[in-house]
């Protein structure tokens, strides 16, 4: 039974994370409210080798949250890319934006409030009010839902309102009054470094003893899997449209959606050729045309296949010049706004072009 009383892990676990857990992360180093918030948001869906160089960069770009709620959005996003899930970047920056306008440009100590900003959840509120004021707050990030499914033995994918319920009685149980901050850190590190998803190193975990999973050797089938659904396949062509001198046009996508906010390549309509797109659209005519290799980008839910079409146009057309939403990126330079990964690095890949 998942809901069996415990001995309480904080202190074996405050004790091992003293000895083996990570302190030395950037966010560690002054945790600070506006710090822990935008390592929060970065960890969330990615790991922490991936997250140390963009928060590093990040932080020095935007070093305090009034910079980062005076920056354009573009250079946020561009800070950002490569990160991925971009929707995180817009909502740190309009909840940047309303904590300055409402908040005295202070973050929150109020859960309710903090809990109230975009893109702050009840995990992530938690652990900013744990870690940069030591407030007793449970959370419940991914890492967490791993141990306590296991330490619990608590079936089902924590996805699930009924087993996420669950997990959370159990992560308010186990939340200590004292070394909130630490224990924050703990947990989080024990499910990154020991409790990982395969083949977890039961041998030299702290809280094996009491462990319902390890006791039972079915550590594997905690946490339970997503339910398994089709994925959806979508194909999209874009233009690579080239001036003669060097510089390919881009277009910013819409707010929401997928990349929503960066710059990205013009997508082309079904029902039109591109030709007639560059001659309607940029009032240019299309000197050279061919096909390239398809990308294949893997979303969370689908699959998408960009195909692009590189265009070669005659002369540079003005008409861009009256699209804010449309600009021209000069090969070879450096990006200075968001642009998805997977353009990025066509863009960077000399052999396009040639």
């Amino acid at each position: 039974m998942s809901l069996l009383v415990r001995p309480t892990l904080a202190p074996r676990l405050l004790a091992w994370f003293d000895a083996h857990g990570r302190h030395d992360l950037p966010w560690q180093r002054e945790r600070t409210p506006y710090s822990v918030w935008v390592s929060e948001i970065m960890l969330q869906q990615t790991q922490v080798g991936t997250v140390v160089p963009y928060f590093e960069r990040f932080m020095t770009r935007f070093p305090s949250l009034a910079a980062l709620a005076q920056a354009p959005l573009d250079d946020v996003l561009g800070a950002w890319s490569g990160l991925g899930y971009y929707a995180r970047a817009r909502n740190l920056w309009r909840a940047a934006k309303t904590v300055a306008a409402e908040h005295g440009g202070e973050m929150p100590q109020d859960f309710d409030a903090l809990h109230a900003l975009p893109g702050i959840g009840r995990s992530t509120a938690g652990a900013i009010l744990a870690q940069a004021h030591g407030q007793r707050w449970p959370i419940l990030d991914g890492n967490v839902k791993r141990v306590l499914s296991r330490y619990h033995a608590v079936a089902g994918w924590p996805g699930a309102p009924r087993v996420e319920r669950e997990l959370w009685v159990h992560a308010e149980a186990h939340t200590p009054h004292d070394r909130v901050a630490d224990y924050t850190q703990a947990i989080m590190d024990l499910g990154a470094t020991l409790c990982v998803r395969a083949r977890p190193a039961c041998t030299v975990c702290p809280l094996v003893q009491d462990c319902a999973s390890a006791r039972e050797g079915t550590q594997a089938q905690y946490p339970a899997p997503r339910p398994k659904r089709e994925r959806a396949q979508r194909q999209v062509a874009v233009l690579v449209v080239q001036d003669p001198d060097g510089r390919v046009l881009l277009e910013r996508r819409p707010a929401e959606g997928i990349w929503g906010g960066l710059y990205s390549l013009p997508e082309l309509p079904l029902e039109d050729s591109a030709e007639a797109w560059c001659e309607r659209a940029l009032g240019a005519r299309v000197t050279a045309q061919r096909e390239l290799a398809t990308i294949e980008h893997a979303f969370t839910h689908f699959d998408l296949d960009l195909m692009p079409q590189l265009l070669t146009l005659a002369a540079s057309p003005s008409a861009v010049m009256d699209r804010p939403d449309w600009l021209w990126y000069k090969l070879g330079t450096t990006l200075a706004v968001g642009v998805p990964a997977p353009v990025a690095a066509l863009l960077k890949t000399e052999s396009t072009f040639v």
